[in-house]
């Protein structure tokens, strides 16, 4: 843990990767394309920048065709916080992250007001989470035991509900209440067990919007490396990208790495 914070806060060290980071934060962007916001760095200085970044797990990089395209991972700043400042202020950090409160406030669905001068929108979201388990325990946990951690309820406040997740091609990842009530929150259309899972869900976004979500696990030294990708298009609305962004930290990078760790510590 102090090794890894080490890591983020050398990478923080410098203005230029601050900015990178602001950068990203709006949007993903390939090496050429930040280049062009420092005309005054070389190209190497920016890679070099990026490598430092990348180290720290604050960027994550994705290939599309021909271009390396580099993501904000906001995760190692989560836990940055949850460390330096989330033990001061617990309740009020976690209303932020909670996507939870946005849902309940709604009875299960998010409120969407479109104009005419909506138009159709994409957002992609890259996050990597480090998780001190085997990668079959982590597949486990995000599929069969989903119901144990994952926080979020489409059911009407105070409703009991249960989760049921099949991760075969064609099943299905819902929550159900009372007798013939729920929610379809994922279906299941690729399956490589352990490695990789891929789903269709919208995920509390509501209307005219194409939603699907990866997740990818990658064995590393007994450790397993958990990657999301979750893309969606459609009418967007302005505030989803983010309230799902810092929803997925809470889930991945809180619930679930707190639910696998302190399983596997108390054994």
């Amino acid at each position: 843990m102090e090794d890894e914070l080490s890591t983020v806060f050398k990478a923080l060290g410098h203005p230029i990767r601050r900015r990178i980071l602001d950068i990203l934060k709006d949007s993903p962007k390939t090496t050429g394309e930040l280049n062009n916001y420092f005309p005054e760095v070389t190209r190497y200085a920016i890679m070099k920048h990026l490598s430092l970044l990348v180290e720290g797990n604050l960027v994550v990089v994705r290939r599309e065709g021909k271009y390396r395209r580099n993501f904000l991972n906001a995760v190692p700043l989560q836990k940055m916080h949850n460390r330096w400042i989330g033990k001061y202020m617990q309740s009020a950090a976690n209303s932020l992250l909670n996507l939870q409160s946005v849902v309940e406030k709604t009875g299960g669905e998010l409120d969407m007001k479109v104009s005419n001068q909506d138009q159709s929108q994409v957002f992609k979201i890259e996050q990597e989470v480090l998780i001190d388990a085997p990668r079959e325990q982590v597949f486990k946990a995000l599929t069969e035991r989903a119901g144990d951690w994952w926080e979020f309820r489409l059911a009407p406040k105070g409703v009991p509900s249960e989760f049921t997740f099949q991760p075969v091609p064609g099943g299905q990842f819902t929550e159900k209440w009372g007798e013939n009530q729920g929610a379809v929150w994922g279906n299941v259309y690729y399956v490589n067990a352990p490695e990789e899972i891929r789903l269709h869900g919208h995920l509390g976004m509501q209307g005219a919007v194409n939603s699907s979500y990866t997740y990818r696990l990658v064995e590393k030294e007994g450790s397993t490396v958990l990657q999301l990708s979750h893309h969606a298009s459609g009418i967007i609305q302005e505030n989803w990208e983010q309230e799902h962004s810092e929803g997925w930290k809470y889930l991945l990078g809180t619930l679930l790495k707190n639910y696998l760790e302190q399983n596997r510590s108390s054994k």
